[in-house]
């Protein structure tokens, strides 16, 4: 099958961060969106990050509480959840310890007579006693249960005030948990537990909150930490399950009565409500989709409006760290009641040559005003330079009329030809922007800008991916949301800067894993030259973790899939959508086409795909449903699934590929996968060691080269990211990649033997870049692959080798080149020359001694490329070096700063840890500290941290109108201070 689209698209509405002008006629009315991310109030409720619980104010309490020993807050099984009549939900506590328990507070309902206990595991047994207490200090034994002796029901004396299960002996292998606490008074008729108001809650205009913390948004709680070692390492061991509220008090003036107002939330996570001056507005529980509320019938004019946000993610079950918070940035959008609709305009490109581009816009209006309306609906198209501002005006589409009825919507199509039309592609991103005009009575009342690009994609099982009639190869990488040390509030230099490290290692394809992106990456795409394969959820109807998409899949699925392809279809980077990751759902066509045609029906002009752990979803008929299909991993199955038939015209890729896994600058012998490549929590940076049912990149690219018809990869991971530090977790979702028996059973054993450690690893070692985006060696053999015509050499690892004096310590190149020779002190170890299928060239005989090892690379019998490492001295000095020396001064834009310890010829020093302090002179702030070790719980809001292999991170940023110039010094005892100026502009 051949999948073909003319389609290019482009971003949303004047997205005044990238350059693109704010126009004249949009800038006030009839049209207006301006920031709304300054001036927040902020408080946090519920699991608070010491491990309390703070009590939301006015929410909704149990009139029986319960409290336990401890219990599992970071996955929701708390106390609460063993009263709440709901068996789905459960009490379990942090440990498998003996004696953990389960008190009840009977105060309110003396009325109890009994009780019964309905445990997790109903068919094992448990040790267990119920007692009995009227202060909470000294208890009586009501009941000792043996385990091979159960019981249904616990009479309990009426009158007593609490009382405690305490569990003795848990079943082997599993920890105390109750399910549901059933009670009984003394006619045996069930007690029934409620939620009783407590008074105001935050919502209220009046509630008072002047000791909350002010703040501006994109802002993410859970970063702030700190790190604990009781909370799940999947999700970063960071405390960002609880309950948040913002409030917002702002004006609108009398001038706006007549118009709409709307807010905007780009995400917020999770589970929002939203109030404005008391009223319920609305609300959005998926975390990562942006959402659109109409304000205008809760407004006061010329008086003090109050929006109140609430967010709950001690509900939301995640694999990673997902972040929690306002998160995303906050827009106030007014217009017109006359007015084109949210993501309300659509371009295609029917016709594209080299003389002439054809655009067509598809407008939809919608008429809020309390009469019919005659609708006069025009474009122009203008071209924008590489900045994004506006250019020369190039075309204009004739107007058409449209009546709309009072409370109604009307679509009008437009269409302009643009003579010579600069295409859009990954060398030159040339972008357009079409504004729309809606007009009554000869008033202008609403202008609309929408970019746009010319492009053509098309796929076909033959020759792949086509941009513009030319193949191109897909050399892409995953990521999570998360940009490291800053957590996951949005920042658009932060995530420029991902991608500038991104493109020079030759990448050139996005998969935003495993859910709708913030609006700005994909801006940043558009005008920095990459497609990108928009990603909606990572579960269906079967979850994979408690509290994730999958509760809430049967109501907001379609509703999701609408938002996120509406809002991204005009971006030309935007080449896939992507309907599931891994889903359980991979045994037969029927709900991936279903989710399949709720994307078409938004955008048939890109391919819909999925990316299936599951081989067999590519011969079972699940891979007819989406129009390219995306394997994750799996590389003995590439020629089957190719072979199979029905797939002859059937566009393949490898939507998840390899999933290595190392620590940058650690180095572990003998060189081999698995245990020998895993100590003190680290992974040899030799690229080797992946998970089971993972491969090292080389293994990956001869599939690859074996299968030219896959027409491309999705690396997992470019950067480490915050949670699933594989292979240092327990996480039970890593038996999903296994279909196996033995295999699965394997990997159960392994996640058992890590349950029982106290691993500290809180962030990922899947990235070819760490959680600070400093290189690992992996960058350079993909960079080797994806750059060919690029002179390099890398050489691995450090030589710095003093306890492996005599003993042998390989070496391995990744170059473009074809062949290299190695010298250790001028002296020739050998030259190699890259078989057919091998990426890297060896030298596994090298005895160590300190000296300087170079290598000099061929290609085509020419000189190409050298590379040097040498033995260094001792560390003597620190050496700052920032990304960019003048910034904004906006309060938003960032320097990063690399901190090296070094010796005294300026060289990197090996495995030096020491401990770096930072000082700011000037009107600058350290907002982050990082230095890349997965296993470090060094907090990221500091001013100081211990270097990891030699480097440390600080993240600066000038205060909002303060360009004075901001010096950062950097201190370590017993070496020679470094500092670095930053200026503002």
């Amino acid at each position: 099958m051949s999948v073909r689209s003319s389609g290019a698209c482009g971003v949303a509405l004047l997205i005044a961060a990238w350059g693109l002008a704010p126009f004249a006629a949009a800038a006030g009315p009839p049209r207006s969106r301006e920031s709304f991310n300054a001036g927040w109030k902020f408080a946090r409720f519920g699991p608070m990050p010491d491990g309390s619980r703070l009590p939301e104010p006015g929410a909704p309490r149990w009139k029986i509480p319960a409290r336990a020993s401890s219990e599992e807050t970071g996955k929701n099984n708390t106390a609460d959840a063993a009263l709440d009549g709901d068996p789905k939900t459960r009490w379990c506590a942090a440990s498998g310890r003996k004696d953990e328990w389960l008190a009840i507070d009977l105060g309110p309902s003396p009325k109890v007579a009994a009780l019964a206990i309905d445990w997790e595991f109903p068919d094992l047994r448990y040790a267990y006693a119920v007692e009995a207490s009227d202060d909470g200090q000294a208890w009586e034994v009501v009941r000792s249960v043996e385990a091979d002796h159960p019981v249904e029901k616990i009479a309990i004396n009426p009158g007593r005030r609490l009382v405690r299960i305490r569990v003795a002996a848990p079943p082997a292998g599993k920890w105390a948990s109750v399910a549901e606490v059933r009670l009984f008074d003394a006619a045996a008729k069930p007690v029934v537990n409620e939620r009783v108001d407590q008074g105001e809650t935050p919502a209220a205009t009046g509630f008072d909150d002047a000791g909350w913390w002010t703040l501006d948004v994109p802002h993410d709680w859970g970063i702030e930490g700190p790190f604990r070692d009781d909370l799940p390492n999947d999700t970063g061991k960071l405390p960002w399950k609880g309950i948040g509220w913002y409030r917002k008090a702002f004006a609108v003036p009398a001038a706006d009565r007549g118009r709409r107002v709307f807010i905007d939330f780009d995400g917020a996570m999770a589970n929002s409500q939203v109030w404005l001056n008391g009223r319920l507005v609305g609300g959005w529980p998926f975390g990562y989709q942006a959402f659109r509320l109409e304000l205008t019938p809760y407004l006061k004019y010329d008086a003090e409006n109050v929006l109140a946000v609430r967010l709950d993610a001690e509900k939301w079950g995640s694999r990673w760290y997902p972040g929690a918070g306002i998160y995303r940035n906050v827009w106030l959008v007014k217009s017109s009641p006359l007015h084109v609709a949210h993501w309300g305009v659509f371009a295609t490109i029917p016709a594209l040559n080299d003389d002439a581009g054809t655009v067509s816009l598809a407008v939809t209006v919608d008429n809020q005003l309390d009469v019919d309306a005659l609708a006069v609906v025009r474009a122009v198209i203008y071209e924008l330079d590489e900045h994004g501002a506006v250019s020369a005006e190039v075309a204009e589409a004739k107007a058409v009329e449209r009546s709309i009825l009072t409370g109604g919507q009307a679509q009008a199509s437009l269409s302009a030809v643009v003579p010579k039309p600069r295409r859009w592609d990954l060398e030159s991103p040339r972008r357009y922007v079409a504004r729309v005009v809606v007009e009554r009575s000869g008033e202008v009342v609403d202008v609309y800008d929408q970019p746009f690009g010319f492009r053509t994609i098309e796929f076909t099982g033959r020759e792949g991916f086509k941009l513009n009639g030319k193949t191109v190869f897909l050399k892409g990488t995953c990521n999570h949301h998360d940009l490291g040390p800053l957590g996951a509030a949005l920042n658009v230099r932060a995530l420029e800067r991902q991608l500038e490290i991104l493109k020079e290692m030759g990448c050139n394809a996005l998969r935003t894993s495993h859910n709708p992106p913030a609006p700005e990456l994909l801006d940043l795409a558009d005008r920095m030259g990459f497609v990108v394969m928009v990603e909606a959820f990572d579960c269906w109807k079967t979850g994979k973790t408690a509290g994730d998409y999958s509760a809430l899949f049967d109501e907001w699925h379609a509703r999701d899939l609408e938002a996120m392809v509406r809002r991204e279809r005009n971006h030309p980077s935007v080449v896939m959508w992507s309907i599931g990751n891994e889903v359980a759902e991979q045994d037969g066509p029927e709900l991936a086409k279903a989710l399949a045609d709720v994307v078409r029906s938004y955008d048939a002009t890109r391919p819909v795909t999925a990316g299936c752990n599951n081989p067999e979803a590519g011969v079972n008929g699940f891979q007819t449903a989406v129009d390219a299909f995306g394997l994750n991993y799996h590389t003995d199955d590439y020629a089957r699934i190719l072979e199979h038939p029905g797939n002859a015209n059937k566009p393949i890729y490898t939507s998840e590929s390899s999933s290595c896994v190392s620590s940058r600058g650690e180095y572990f012998f003998p060189v081999k996968r698995g245990r020998d490549s895993q100590a003190n929590f680290q992974i040899s940076s030799y690229d080797v060691d992946a998970p089971p049912w993972a491969q090292p990149p080389d293994e990956v690219f001869a599939a690859l080269d074996r299968n030219p018809r896959f027409f491309g990869e999705f690396v997992w991971t470019g950067f480490d990211y915050l949670g699933e530090p594989t292979p240092y977790n327990s996480d039970a979702t890593n038996l999903l990649n296994f279909s196996d028996p033995a295999k699965r059973e394997a990997m159960k054993a392994e996640l058992a033997r890590l349950g029982s450690l106290k691993v500290p690893s809180a962030s990922s070692y899947f990235g070819i870049l760490d959680l600070c985006g400093f290189k690992k060696d992996r960058f350079y053999i993909y960079q080797a692959r994806w750059r060919p015509d690029l002179a390099m050499a890398h050489i691995l690892p450090h030589w710095n080798w003093p306890e492996r004096q005599g003993l042998v310590t390989p070496v391995h190149v990744y170059t473009s080149g074809d062949e290299a020779e190695l010298f250790l002190d001028g002296v020739s170890l050998g030259r190699k020359k890259k078989a057919e299928f091998e990426y890297r060239l060896r030298w596994d005989d090298v005895t160590y001694r300190p000296g300087v090892l170079k290598v000099v690379a061929y290609k085509a019998g020419r000189e190409w490329a050298t590379d040097v490492v040498a033995t260094t001295g001792p560390a003597t000095k620190l050496a700052l070096a920032a990304d960019r020396a003048e910034i904004a001064a906006d309060g938003r834009d960032l320097s990063f700063v690399t901190v090296t310890v070094a010796d005294a010829e300026g060289r990197l020093v090996p495995r030096s840890a020491n401990l770096v302090t930072f000082a700011i002179d000037g009107p600058g702030e350290i907002v982050a500290v990082g230095n890349g070790d997965a296993a470090s719980h060094e907090p990221f809001q500091a001013t100081r941290r211990e270097a990891f292999n030699g480097l440390v991170q600080a993240i600066v940023r000038i205060k909002p109108g303060q360009a004075g110039p901001v010096i950062l010094r950097a201190e370590s005892e017993g070496l020679d201070a470094a500092q670095v100026v930053i200026k503002g502009r």
